[in-house]
C-alpha cells in the first residue's frame, strides 16, 4: 500500500541467507494488483534494521542457521529506494537470480579438485580389501561427472562474455547441485560407520557462508544445493523450456489480473 512517497509493506520471505547480519536487502513487492502477476512487481532496497523488519533463524540439519525467514510488518520503504522502474521487479529478480545461479554452480575449479578430491582421498585411504571393482567404477563415474561439469562451465563462461547470464547458468547450477549430492553420499558410504559421526549440533548463526570442515557436514549441507538459488525442479523447467524448446507448463493465470487469481 502506498502512503505518499512511501510504501507500507507487509509479508514474509523464507530462505534469506545471512539476513541476520545484513544491513540491506533486496525486496520484491506487489505494487499493482490490476495487472497479471509478473507485471505488478517492483523491486526495492530495504533497510534490514528498519522498524517492522524481523529476522528469525531457520535452523538447518547441520545445526547452523545461515538461512533465515524475514517478516515485514507495516515496514515503510521510501519510493526513492526503488530499484528499476515501477512494475519492473520481475526483470530485476531474474537478473539477480541468473547471477546467483552462476555464482553457485558456475565456478571453474582446477581439474580433480573440490568435492571429488575428497572422494578420491577417501578411496585411497581405504583398506585394500574394500577397494572392489564396483566401488572404483562408481568413483570413476563421479569423477567424469565432475570433469564434464567443469568443462561445461568453461564453455558457458565464454558465452557469458557476450552479455548477461542466460539459461546456461541454470544448467550449471542444476548439474552442480546434483553432482555434489551424489559425491558426498558416496563419500559417506566409503566412511562406513564413521560417516554417522558428527561433531556438534549446537545452534550457530554464522557471520559468513563457508565450506564444511568435515565430510559428514558437507553431506548434510549439500542437500541445500538443490534448493538455494532455485530448486532443481525449477532448473529442469528452465532447461526444458528455454534450451530444449519443450512446451511449458500450463499457466491459466498468465493473462489474469493478480486480484482475480483464485487463492486460498
Amino acid at each position: 500500500m502506498k502512503d505518499g512517497d512511501e510504501w507500507i509493506v507487509n509479508g514474509q520471505k523464507v530462505w534469506t541467507t545471512l539476513a541476520h547480519i545484513s544491513k540491506w536487502g533486496l525486496l520484491v513487492v506487489r505494487t499493482d494488483a490490476d495487472v497479471p502477476k509478473h507485471s505488478g512487481l517492483t523491486a526495492y532496497v530495504v533497510d534490514m534494521e528498519a522498524p517492522g523488519v524481523e529476522v528469525r533463524p531457520l535452523r538447518q540439519m547441520t545445526g547452523e542457521a545461515e538461512f533465515n525467514e524475514v517478516y515485514f510488518t507495516d515496514v515503510r520503504i521510501p519510493d526513492s529506494e526503488r530499484l528499476g522502474a515501477p512494475g519492473d521487479g520481475w526483470r530485476v529478480s531474474l537478473t539477480t537470480l541468473m547471477n546467483e545461479r552462476v555464482s553457485i554452480g558456475g565456478t571453474i575449479v582446477p581439474r580433480g579438485s573440490g568435492p571429488i578430491a575428497q572422494a578420491v582421498k577417501l578411496w585411497k585411504n581405504l583398506p585394500e580389501e574394500r577397494k572392489d571393482a564396483s566401488t572404483k567404477d562408481e568413483l570413476m563415474k563421479l569423477w567424469i561427472d565432475a570433469e564434464v561439469l567443469r568443462l561445461t562451465n568453461i564453455r558457458a563462461s565464454q558465452n557469458r562474455k557476450m552479455g548477461s547470464p542466460g539459461p546456461e547458468g541454470s544448467t550449471g547450477k542444476l548439474a552442480h547441485a546434483e553432482a555434489n549430492k551424489r559425491i558426498y553420499a558416496f563419500c559417506v558410504d566409503l566412511m562406513g560407520a564413521d560417516g554417522m559421526l558428527y561433531g556438534t549440533y549446537d545452534m550457530v548463526r554464522p557471520d559468513h557462508v563457508e565450506g564444511a570442515d568435515t565430510v559428514q557436514k558437507a553431506f548434510l549441507r549439500s542437500r541445500a544445493n538443490s534448493i538455494e538459488g532455485g530448486t532443481s525442479e525449477v532448473m529442469r523447467n528452465i532447461l526444458g523450456e528455454r534450451m530444449l524448446g519443450l512446451p511449458g507448463d500450463v499457466r491459466v493465470d498468465r493473462e489474469v489480473a493478480w486480484k482475480d487469481v483464485p487463492r486460498n
